[in-house]
C-alpha cells in the first residue's frame, strides 16, 4: 500500500490533490488510476513532480531523519561559523542518486510497456528442428545511432546502413545455421550509440558522432531487433533475447529490452531475460555459456566469476564459454575450464578509433552448440557480404 504525506496538498494543484486523494482512497497508484480514467504514469509523473515542489520549497519528508532527501546523494557541504567557532549555519548540496535514477527509468519503462502487451501475432513454431544443437548470435556493440564521415575514416555508417547491415547478416546467418529448437540472439552490449539526448557516454562524457535525434534512434533500434526475432521464429522453435547493458547505453538498453518483452508477451515461444545483473548465464545440456559487456572485466577474471555465481552448472558442464563485447575485435582466451572470446561489430570504426589507429574486421557470426560436445560449427557474414 501507499500512503502520500497529505501535507504535500498545500504546494499542489486540483488535479493534484484529487491525484493524492485517490490514491489514498484505492491503496495504490495503478488503483487510482483505473479509477480515474487515467494513465498510471500521469499519476505517477504528477506525484513526482509535486514531491520535487514541495522540495524546492523546503519540505522533503525523511531528509533530517537520514541526511538527505529521498532520491538524492550527499556532496559538498559548506559550514558557517561565528566568532567563537560555533556552527551558525550549513549548506547541503545534494544531487539525484544515480542507481535511484536508473531503478526510476526501469519502472518507467516498465508502465509504459505494460499498455501495449502483446501486440505480436502468435507465430506456429517450425516441424523440423534439432533439439540436440544450440544457435546463438553473439551480437557485438552494433552502436545504432553512430554516425561516420567516409572522407575522414574511410567507410560511411549512420542509421540506414546500420539497420540494412544487421538485418541483412541476420537473414543471411539465419539461412546457412542448421534449424535448432532453440536461438539465442545475445546483445553483447552498446547496442545504441548514445545513452541520451546529450550525445555523449555516460560516465566519462566523450562527445559522440550521432544521427538523428535520440528517439528516433531508439525506434530504429527497436524496430531493427524486433525484425530480428520475427525472422528467429520462422526457423528456431524457441528464441531467447538478452539484451546485456553497455557502457554507451546502460539505461537505454532497457527500452529495447522491455518494448520486445512487452511486444512479444503473447508468444510463449520467445523469452525476453530482464535480469538486471551485467553478468548472464545459459545451461545447454553440458555446455554453459556466460555474457557480459567486457568493460568492467577483462578475460582473465571471468573464469572466477562463472565459478562462483554458477558453482553448480559449472561442476554439471564440460563446456563453457564467456562471451563479451566491448573491444570490437576478436580475442579468444582459454582459461582453465572456460573459452573467452570477444566479438566484431558490423559498426564503422568512428572518429575516435579512426585517431587512435584501430582497424579490426567487421562481421557478425552464427555459433552452433552441440548439448553434449559444446561449439561444432561456426557461420560467418563478412561486413563485405553486405555492402
Amino acid at each position: 500500500m501507499i500512503e502520500i504525506d497529505p501535507k504535500l496538498k498545500e504546494w499542489a494543484t486540483e488535479r493534484e490533490k484529487q491525484y493524492i486523494d485517490a490514491v489514498t482512497e484505492h491503496r495504490g497508484i495503478r488503483a487510482a488510476a483505473r479509477a480515474l480514467g487515467v494513465a498510471q504514469a500521469s499519476v505517477q509523473d504528477a506525484l513526482a513532480k509535486l514531491k520535487a515542489r514541495a522540495a524546492k520549497n523546503g519540505y522533503a519528508p525523511g531528509h533530517f531523519e537520514s541526511g538527505t532527501a529521498p532520491g538524492f546523494s550527499m556532496g559538498k557541504v559548506t559550514v558557517q561559523r561565528g566568532p567563537s567557532g560555533e556552527v551558525e549555519r550549513t549548506w547541503e548540496r545534494q544531487s539525484p542518486d544515480a542507481e535511484r535514477q536508473l531503478e526510476q527509468v526501469r519502472e518507467m519503462i516498465k508502465i509504459l510497456a505494460e499498455d501495449v502487451r502483446g501486440l505480436a501475432p502468435i507465430s506456429k513454431a517450425p516441424r523440423s528442428v534439432s533439439r540436440d544443437l544450440l544457435a546463438v548470435f553473439p551480437i557485438g556493440d552494433p552502436h545504432i545511432g553512430l554516425q561516420v564521415w567516409q572522407e575522414e575514416c574511410g567507410d560511411a555508417f549512420d542509421l540506414k546502413i546500420a539497420r540494412a547491415m544487421t538485418l541483412g547478416a541476420v537473414d543471411r546467418l539465419m539461412q546457412s545455421a542448421p534449424a535448432t529448437d532453440t536461438c539465442i540472439i545475445l546483445l553483447l552490449g552498446d547496442v545504441f550509440h548514445m545513452n541520451d539526448q546529450s550525445n555523449a557516454t555516460p560516465k566519462s562524457k566523450h562527445q559522440l558522432d550521432v544521427d538523428s535525434r535520440y528517439v528516433k534512434v531508439l525506434q530504429v533500434g527497436i524496430e531493427t531487433y524486433r525484425h530480428a526475432v520475427q525472422r528467429a521464429l520462422q526457423k528456431y522453435s524457441k528464441v531467447v533475447v538478452r539484451c546485456v547493458q553497455g557502457n554507451h547505453d546502460p539505461e537505454a538498453i532497457w527500452a529495447l529490452a522491455f518494448t520486445l518483452q512487452a511486444f512479444f508477451a503473447n508468444d510463449k515461444r520467445v523469452e525476453v531475460d530482464l535480469h538486471p545483473s551485467p553478468f548472464w548465464y545459459y545451461r545447454f545440456g553440458k555446455v554453459l555459456i556466460g555474457a557480459t559487456h567486457g568493460d568492467k572485466v577483462k578475460h582473465g577474471q571471468l573464469g572466477g566469476i562463472m565459478a562462483a555465481d554458477r558453482a553448480k552448472d559449472w561442476g554439471a558442464t564440460t563446456h563453457r564459454y564467456f562471451y563479451t563485447g566491448h573491444v570490437h575485435s576478436q580475442n579468444v582466451t582459454e582459461l582453465p575450464g572456460l573459452m573467452c572470446e570477444s566479438f566484431r561489430t558490423l559498426a564503422a570504426k568512428d572518429s575516435y578509433a579512426n585517431g587512435y589507429g584501430y582497424r579490426a574486421g567487421r562481421d557478425m557470426v552464427c555459433i552452433v552448440h552441440h548439448k553434449d560436445h559444446g561449439e561444432v560449427e561456426r557461420h560467418r557474414v563478412d561486413v563485405g557480404m553486405l555492402e
